[in-house]
């Protein structure tokens, strides 16, 4: 199975790379669902394509808007940009603009969209006959389901679903809330994600009176879903003929990227023999990034209660730097991201054999080699003496 990962920029596209994704997706800066993540520019499209090309990895483009006729405008010219960069598919929703792909640009693969629904052996023997590659289900199957479409369908359709990362509490994420509540519309890309709000309620008759829900001392969610996480279930995936297996995150941090892929990749890896122990040590490792109250979703019955989640963001790692350069055997260059000092314990996340590893600062020097004792400095560029074998792209985590 692909292991599908989100790149909201070109060094979270590289991170995921290098942790094992087998193909990204990412939008450019029209068209796609999460206009406040930093997106592609047109000539960052062409050189993110030749980048994983030349790596032998894929790349998929968001262009799943719900489109208004306004958004027609200009549309030619950016499937004229997918086209000459040779992206591998292009990721839609909307039935208008599958219809305008297929009459002026046939020679571009689709996607469709979780956002278009897509629930039944019925829907998706339509869209193949519009002659798109891909199906992403519709994030409110269950494995049960999954497996019996997959039966009806013509084999050499491909289905997509969503294994990792955050839910909305809205039906395949149609959402009309942001738009109520702030004029962003969540279905053109601009979602404030209202749903993570805390919110009282108001008795009818006592105009003006708030009651907060208690939950936890934080403020209530009543409206908030868990996380999704699938790693102990790749298996049954499989088996319901599942062929890519997605990560939601676009706008989450290299840290999370490299965090949940590597986590995927290794279980991936060992799909056939992984022992208990090794499972245990992956999906803490899903605890290590930030994330609600885990889930399987509607995977083994649409439970909705379960979804819902009443707690804010919590993670047990903290990304501390990134590794710049292999190390000689002696020290390695890194880049800070959150204040280090010595003595502290810093562990390696790698898709290497040092994964976990972990390493006691006892001596640190900046570029110039004057010592340093707090690496206190945003974005510092520092060594860290070490004999691990660290390569370019490591990250070291506290």
């Amino acid at each position: 199975m692909e292991l599908l990962a989100p790149a909201g920029n070109f060094e979270k596209m590289q991170t995921a790379f290098y942790f094992g994704a087998d193909a990204v997706y990412f939008a450019g800066k029209k068209f796609g669902l999460r206009a406040f993540s930093e997106n592609f520019d047109n000539d960052e499209i062409f050189k993110a394509t030749k980048y994983a090309h030349d790596l032998g990895k894929k790349v998929y483009i968001a262009l799943n808007i719900l489109a208004h006729e306004s958004d027609f405008k200009g549309l030619k010219e950016y499937l004229q940009i997918l086209l000459d960069a040779h992206v591998d598919a292009v990721i839609v929703s909307d039935l208008g603009i599958i219809y305008y792909i297929k009459t002026y640009f046939p020679n571009l693969k689709i996607h469709v969209s979780t956002q278009a629904n897509i629930l039944n052996s019925y829907a998706i023997n339509f869209m193949c006959s519009l002659k798109v590659q891909r199906i992403i289900l519709a994030r409110e199957l269950s494995i049960e389901e999954i497996k019996e479409i997959r039966g009806k369908i013509p084999k050499d359709i491909e289905l997509e679903c969503f294994i990792h990362g955050a839910m909305c509490i809205s039906y395949s994420g149609r959402c009309l809330l942001s738009n109520y509540l702030t004029n962003r519309d969540a279905n053109h890309g601009e979602c404030a994600q209202c749903c993570r709000w805390e919110y009282t309620i108001t008795e009818k008759s006592r105009k003006g009176e708030q009651y907060e829900i208690q939950e936890d001392d934080r403020g209530t969610y009543i409206l908030n879903s868990k996380d999704l996480m699938m790693i102990e279930h790749l298996k049954e995936l499989k088996s319901a003929g599942v062929c890519s297996l997605k990560i939601e995150g676009r706008m989450k941090s290299p840290y999370y990227v490299a965090n949940v892929v590597n986590a995927y990749r290794r279980a991936l890896n060992s799909l056939e023999d992984i022992s208990a122990q090794q499972m245990e040590i992956l999906k803490e490792e899903l605890n290590k990034t930030s994330h609600r109250q885990y889930t399987t979703g509607f995977y083994f019955g649409s439970n909705d209660k379960e979804c819902l989640n009443s707690s804010m963001p919590v993670q047990t790692s903290e990304f501390m730097a990134i590794v710049l350069s292999d190390s000689d055997g002696e020290k390695v260059l890194v880049e800070q991201r959150n204040r280090f000092k010595i003595g502290d314990v810093l562990e390696v996340l790698s898709p290497n054999d040092t994964f976990n590893n972990k390493i006691e600062l006892k001596k640190m020097t900046d570029i110039k080699n004057i010592e340093i004792t707090d690496a206190k400095n945003v974005q510092q560029k520092l060594y860290i003496y070490t004999k691990l074998k660290l390569k370019k792209g490591d990250i070291l985590r506290k």
